[in-house]
C-alpha cells in the first residue's frame, strides 16, 4: 500500500533540493530520516517534514510502523517564480528570481516493495 504526502510553495529552489532528494529516494524510512537529521543545512527541514507526514499518514490509517516503510518516490517540482527588480550597474535594473517548489513523497511497505522487484 502507498502513502502520500505533499507540500506546496516551499521557499527553496528545486535545483537545490533535488540532490538531497536523490540521496533519500529508494531508502528505508529510518535511514532516510536519520540521514536528513544529521545533514547540516536548513534545506532538509521541509523534506524531512513531508516524509514524516507521510509516515504519520501510514501510522494513522493502517497502523504501520516506521521500520516497515521505505521511500518509493520523492519528487521536487518547480513552483511559482517570484520575479522582482534590483538596481544593477550603470543605472540598469537587473531581474531577480525567487524560486519556490512543490514536494511530493510516496512511501511503500517493504514487503510490497520486495515482491515487485
Amino acid at each position: 500500500m502507498e502513502f502520500v504526502a505533499k507540500a506546496k510553495g516551499i521557499p527553496f529552489s528545486p535545483y537545490k533540493l533535488r540532490p538531497i532528494a536523490d540521496v533519500v529516494r529508494g531508502k528505508d524510512l529510518a535511514y532516510a530520516l536519520g540521514w536528513l537529521t544529521t545533514y547540516r543545512t536548513n534545506r532538509v527541514v521541509p523534506l524531512k517534514k513531508v516524509i514524516e507526514s507521510a509516515a504519520a499518514n501510514a501510522k494513522s490509517t493502517q497502523g504501520i510502523e516506521i521500520a516497515e516503510l521505505c521511500v518509493k518516490e520523492i519528487r521536487v517540482d518547480e513552483g511559482r517564480i517570484f520575479r522582482y527588480f534590483k538596481p544593477g550597474a550603470m543605472g540598469r535594473a537587473s531581474m531577480q528570481r525567487k524560486r519556490f517548489c512543490h514536494i511530493s513523497v510516496i512511501l511503500e511497505q517493504k514487503s510490497t516493495a520486495g515482491r515487485k522487484a
